[in-house]
């Protein structure tokens, strides 16, 4: 089964028990997102992508341009812990990891939540490449991704538990779109996937296939 197809089997049986109201303000944020032009502000092939440095979850800080002297870079953005879809996508590029480093690339995983919960979701998933923190998430917002929750899907969120205030430090509004970056080792986007949908992520074979194409 393609990530994918498992994302739209989990989206199914998750809209089964959530109640219709809240079906409906998700499906209103998620309309309002994908109309209000945040998709055509990301950068895309051929951009050059931008530095960072950034806290990984065991302490340590990773540049992009240290990871760029070993070779190329898959960059992806998720929007945390909390998302299970966020979480098969991290469980499907855990088991294409050796495939993309077969390939010559370094995978790394940014998202705005705080280094003790990227700790968590790596030892849970026992994830072998960097989960790093962009608390504010300026990393994403370099990068065109980064947007802000409607007031009614963030009284969503708090009331399901999620607690961004606290695992965001602070930021429960701001999230990234979901993004795939492939960046050759001279900085440049060669593919790239992102999406206003977050139950719809890169395909691992979609990835391989770009690295690949490399020079």
């Amino acid at each position: 089964m393609t990530l994918n197809a498992e994302l739209r089997a989990f989206y199914a049986s998750r809209q089964r028990q959530i109640p219709a109201e809240i079906r409906e303000i998700m499906r209103r944020a998620g309309q309002e997102l994908a109309e209000s032009g945040q998709l055509d502000r990301a950068l895309g092939v051929g951009d050059r992508a931008p530095r960072f440095s950034l806290p990984s979850a065991t302490g340590e800080t990773v540049s992009l341009d240290g990871l760029l002297a070993d070779g190329p870079v898959v960059l992806t953005f998720y929007r945390g812990a909390w998302c299970p879809y966020c979480n098969l996508a991290l469980r499907s590029l855990q088991q294409h990891h050796d495939a993309i480093t077969t390939r010559g690339a370094r995978l790394v995983a940014v998202s705005p939540q705080i280094p003790d919960e990227s700790l968590s979701l790596a030892e849970k998933h026992q994830l072998a490449f960097d989960v790093l923190s962009d608390i504010g998430s300026d990393t994403a917002k370099q990068y065109g991704l980064a947007f802000d929750l409607p007031d009614d899907l963030a009284a969503v969120y708090d009331k399901l538990g999620f607690d961004l205030q606290r695992v965001n430090a602070g930021h429960p509004r701001t999230l990234p779109l979901p993004a795939t970056y492939v960046i050759d080792r001279v900085g440049a986007i060669r593919w790239v996937f992102v999406d206003t949908d977050y139950t719809r992520r890169a395909e691992p074979a979609d990835l391989l296939a770009a690295l690949d194409l490399l020079d």
